[in-house]
């Protein structure tokens, strides 16, 4: 016959072995990022668990979903974009726009705007 375990019984347990745990209030999603992907935990339950001065984080539950994590858009500095427009003779724009295609490689963005 088992018994069921009281929680305040529970958490002094918890207490005597080193452990101490905490739920987090008000969680409306977890991210996981990998280099590959993103998993998306919409309203979890969180709860830290402090073992012997270190953290451990428990997410239990909610919707998951996985998708591939967005590439931001890279940032093009102005004088690179004013050298590869007076190199080619090419409007700002165009130098803006080469310079984006060839990931920041000045020497790619003038030779594709000559070409």
């Amino acid at each position: 016959m088992s018994r069921r375990v009281n929680p305040r019984e529970a958490r002094r347990m918890m207490q005597r072995m080193g452990l101490n745990m905490e739920q987090v209030e008000g969680v409306q999603e977890v991210i996981v990022k990998t280099s590959s992907k993103e998993i998306v935990i919409k309203e979890p339950e969180v709860a830290i668990l402090n073992v012997q001065g270190q953290k451990m984080f428990q997410v239990v539950g909610g919707q998951i979903t996985e998708k591939a994590p967005e590439r931001k858009a890279s940032a093009v500095a102005e004088e690179d974009v004013r050298l590869v427009a007076d190199q080619t003779g090419k409007s700002l724009d165009e130098a803006r726009k080469a310079l984006e295609e060839s990931g920041g490689d000045l020497a790619k963005a003038i030779l594709l705007l000559q070409s």
